[in-house]
């Protein structure tokens, strides 16, 4: 598909020196200047290195590190992470790099020397981080979803496209055959004008990470000398370190942290859907949860549910059927009705997949595989477009360097991130119908739910 252009000091290491908030915002000076590469070439030069910053180097960090090292035209001159053994890994494979611990201190000592940067960190630290090196003309590749709350994406949407930098949502399946195809046969009409759509998320195994039953331990302890936890809690209220269910892996199931399993995994399965059906933002969002966390306030207090039934109704357009189009989520215990797959004689849904009905057919598209036509013999013998293949990574460089704008850029992602959160709101006030204004960005039925559209940062990590 082609898209268009449109602290605290004493959580610091002996080793790292103390930087201040204040000296950090006198360095965003530097976004009124014009954007041009640290080689002195412009952002358009086809033959200029792209100089870049990884923010984030554990975990999925590694392979997205791992990705950029496999550019030619990259040198990743900046390595940062507040673990000191996920820096020290990445170190042995760029030497040369520059390492921080901080990602304010990056930022202010690297803003001449780096042209892009990836953000791979906890959801919670997505905005500040991405904001402030857009503020600085930088361009960015954050991780899904791309922030924690509505109001920080509206806000990074915002920013992004107003400095005109180059940005990359990590919906790496975006760019894949699979999703690229089926956003191709939704928008030529091949099944007819869409009535329903059902999203799932059941992969086997994947939710274990949110397998927590709350709340939160009464009490931590101190921790790993190589990890700087105040820079870790970052925006989020201070808690006492416990080994196991924060970092490095378990951050994901906790209110302050993550987005649970919708906001982890929904942006990869809802991207080709918003794309090849041109959504906009939904109408409304009800949601279903985890009967056992309903009914539990300590466990509602802390962490995200472990099961989830969200149902948006968007705004139809000409390739919807009607005026209103729903659109459904399920995972971990809830799960699409079974007599809709009977109905194309399949037998099971994918465990993470996309089910379109339209009125001459369906489309099934399982995550990371190519779409299927239903009936098989009613599409047997249809020829699906040809779509380029393309590197998500990849992608985003060369567009850094003057190519064709990415897959995943905000203007197209950041409203989608929006409807998704939105998802987020309404588990959190579940069976309730909220109803939703995007150009007001509140909802108009409930006051409490606006309350969750944006958190309060912690003090000395407002943004």
């Amino acid at each position: 598909m082609k898209t268009t252009r449109g602290p605290n000091a004493s959580s610091l290491s002996p080793t790292v020196p103390k930087f201040s908030r204040r000296s950090f915002l006198r360095s965003t000076a530097l976004a009124a200047a014009p954007l041009i590469l640290p080689s002195g070439l412009l952002s358009s030069a086809p033959n200029s290195k792209l100089c870049h910053a990884c923010i984030g180097t554990g975990g999925m960090g590694v392979g997205d590190m791992n990705e950029f090292i496999r550019h030619p035209k990259v040198q990743i001159v900046a390595l940062c992470d507040v673990d000191a053994q996920f820096l020290a890994a990445a170190a042995k494979k760029v030497p040369d790099a520059r390492q921080y611990r901080d990602w304010r201190e990056l930022l202010a000592k690297e803003g001449d020397k780096v042209d892009s940067l990836n953000v791979t960190v906890p959801d919670h630290m997505h905005f500040p981080i991405a904001y402030s090196a857009i503020r600085l003309r930088k361009h960015v590749y954050v991780q899904k979803p791309m922030c924690h709350d509505v109001a920080e994406v509206r806000a990074l949407t915002k920013e992004a496209t107003k400095r005109k930098v180059v940005t990359q949502l990590g919906t790496q399946m975006a760019s894949g055959l699979g999703d690229m195809t089926t956003v191709q046969l939704l928008r030529q009409g091949a099944i007819g004008p869409i009535k329903h759509v059902y999203l799932t998320a059941n992969r086997p195994g994947a939710v274990e990470n949110y397998r927590l039953a709350g709340p939160r331990p009464a009490k931590g302890e101190e921790p790993p000398a190589h990890l700087m936890w105040d820079n870790w809690i970052g925006t989020a209220p201070m808690r006492p370190y416990v080994p196991g269910i924060y970092h490095p892996v378990k951050w994901r199931a906790w209110l302050d942290f993550g987005t649970g399993w919708s906001g982890d995994i929904g942006c990869h399965i809802f991207d080709a859907v918003w794309k090849g059906l041109c959504l906009k933002a939904p109408k409304s969002v009800y949601a279903r949860v985890q009967e056992s966390w309903k009914n539990s306030p300590e466990r509602r207090a802390d962490t995200w549910p472990q099961a989830n039934h969200i149902t948006w109704v968007f705004p139809g357009n000409e390739l919807t059927y009607d005026k209103e189009l729903v659109v459904e989520w399920f995972d971990g215990e809830f799960y699409p009705p079974r007599e809709i797959m009977a109905l194309y004689s399949v037998k099971d849904y994918p465990p993470e997949s996309m089910m379109l009905i339209g009125t001459e057919g369906a489309l099934l598209m399982e995550l990371g595989r190519g779409p299927m036509l239903l009936p098989d013999a009613k599409f047997r013998n249809f020829q699906k477009p040809t779509v380029p293949r393309r590197n998500h990574y990849h992608h985003f460089v060369d567009a850094c360097l003057g190519g064709e704008m990415t897959e995943s850029h905000f203007a197209q992602t950041g409203p989608m991130t929006e409807a998704i959160l939105l998802g987020t709101v309404a588990v959190q006030m579940p069976e309730t119908e909220l109803k939703w204004n995007s150009s007001s960005m509140r909802f108009t039925n409930n006051s409490d739910a606006n309350k969750l559209l944006k958190r309060k940062y912690r003090a000395g990590w407002e943004v």
